[in-house]
C-alpha cells in the first residue's frame, strides 16, 4: 500500500513540475534587463494624495475622465456604460453603452465625445449618445486594445492600440511577454484614414499633444517610460525618450494646456516583475500559476507632473490602504485635478496643489 500511495504522489509530483516546466503558454517572452528604480529624491514617497475626495459613479473601474462645455463629468465604467455626472459630481447618469470597454476619452470640436474602447475601437459619441465607429483597424492590422487618446488643434486624433496582439483582458501576458506590440495611431476626420505614427511600443497606453502642437506624448507602461514623436521642426516625425526609468507603470497623460503634463502611475513598479523580465523562461513558469500566485497590482496612488522637457515638477502620492488607488488618468480643470480609477466606483477629485 504505502508503495502505490508513493507512485502516486511521485506521479503526481512529475506531473506538475511537467506542467509548470513545458505546458505551452500564449507569450514568447522576451528578456529585458530594467534599471533599479528610484525611490527617492523626486520620487520620495508623501501623503499629497490624501486630499482626493470621491464622486461615486456606482460602477467599477471609470478609466478616465471628459467634461464637456458645460462642466459636466464622463467616464467609462467596466460594464460598457459611459455615465455622465452633473459640474459638482453628483447625480450619475448613464450617458451611452458601447457594449465593450471604454478607456481614453475626450471631447471633440464639434462637442462629440471621442473614445478609445479596448474592444470596439475609436468612437465618435453625438450629445444623444448615439455612437459612430470612426477606425478599428490600421494597414490591415486589427486593433486589439485601443487605449488612449487626444485631439491636436486641428483635429487630428491620436490614440494607441496598446497591443495587436492581447486583449485588455490578457494585459499581464503583454507585460510578461514584453515584446513591442503597441502603436501610436492617428486618424484624420476629414479623409477617414487611420495611419501608423509609431509601431514597435511596448503597452502603448497614455497620450498628450503638447500645447504648441509640436510634438505627442505616448506611455510605453511595459518600459516604464514616455516617449515624445515630433510633429514640426526638424525633427518632424523622429520619436525621442522623453522620461525613462519611472518608479512605477504610467497610464494615462495628459496636457492642462499651460506647460504641465499629468502623468498617471496606476502602480509601483514590482520587484518580482523586474526580476523576471530579465528571465524569459521564469516569465513563461509565472503564466501557468494561478493568478493568486502571479505579481499583482496593490493599492497605491501616484502622480505625477512633467514640464515640457520632461522635468518631474510634482510628486503626489498615499500610500495608505484606504487611499484612491490605482489611478489611471489625471485631468485638470477649472482648478481642480479629477481622477480616473482601475480600481475604484468613483472619480477622485482634489484641487490643484497651491502654487502649482
Amino acid at each position: 500500500m504505502k508503495r502505490i500511495v508513493l507512485r502516486v504522489l511521485i506521479t503526481a509530483i512529475i506531473g506538475i513540475v511537467g506542467y509548470l516546466l513545458f505546458w505551452p503558454v500564449p507569450i514568447d517572452p522576451a528578456a529585458w534587463n530594467p534599471p533599479a528604480p528610484d525611490t527617492s529624491g523626486v520620487y520620495a514617497e508623501n501623503n499629497e494624495l490624501a486630499r482626493i475626495e470621491r464622486l461615486s459613479v456606482n460602477s467599477f473601474a471609470p478609466e478616465d475622465v471628459a467634461i464637456d462645455s458645460q462642466g459636466r463629468i464622463y467616464t467609462g465604467v467596466l460594464d460598457g456604460h459611459i455615465y455622465r455626472m452633473q459640474a459638482d459630481g453628483t447625480r450619475p447618469e448613464v450617458f451611452s453603452q458601447t457594449y465593450g470597454r471604454p478607456l481614453g476619452m475626450k471631447f471633440d470640436q464639434h462637442g462629440n465625445l471621442i473614445v478609445a474602447d479596448a474592444v470596439k475601437g475609436l468612437l465618435s459619441i453625438a450629445a444623444d449618445g448615439s455612437i459612430t465607429i470612426l477606425s478599428n483597424q490600421a494597414d490591415g492590422v486589427p486593433f486589439n486594445c485601443t487605449n488612449d487618446l487626444d485631439i491636436a488643434g486641428d483635429g487630428t486624433i491620436y490614440f494607441t492600440d496598446a497591443s495587436y496582439k492581447f486583449p485588455l483582458t490578457e494585459l499581464k501576458a503583454d507585460l510578461l511577454e514584453h515584446r513591442p506590440n503597441g502603436r501610436l495611431l492617428a486618424y484624420d476626420p476629414t479623409t477617414g484614414k487611420t495611419r501608423a505614427v509609431l509601431r514597435d511600443l511596448y503597452f502603448a497606453n497614455g497620450v498628450a499633444v503638447s500645447p504648441d502642437q509640436s510634438f505627442v506624448l505616448v506611455n510605453e507602461t511595459g518600459t516604464y517610460s514616455v516617449r515624445r514623436v515630433w510633429l514640426t521642426g526638424d525633427k518632424r516625425g523622429q520619436s525621442e525618450t522623453f522620461i525613462e526609468n519611472l518608479p512605477g507603470f504610467p497610464d494615462g497623460i495628459s496636457s492642462n494646456g499651460k506647460g504641465l503634463f499629468w502623468l498617471a502611475i496606476v502602480n509601483r513598479r514590482d520587484a518580482t516583475l523586474d526580476y523576471l523580465l530579465r528571465h524569459p523562461f521564469l516569465r513563461k513558469t509565472v503564466m501557468r500559476l494561478p493568478n493568486f500566485m502571479q505579481p499583482a497590482i496593490k493599492r497605491y496612488a501616484f502622480v505625477l507632473a512633467l514640464d515640457a522637457n520632461g522635468k518631474v515638477i510634482q510628486n503626489l502620492q498615499d500610500p495608505s490602504p484606504n487611499c484612491f488607488a490605482e489611478i489611471a488618468n489625471v485631468v485638470e480643470h477649472n482648478g481642480s485635478l479629477y481622477f480616473g480609477s482601475i480600481g475604484e466606483s468613483a472619480i477622485g477629485r482634489m484641487a490643484v496643489p497651491a502654487g502649482k
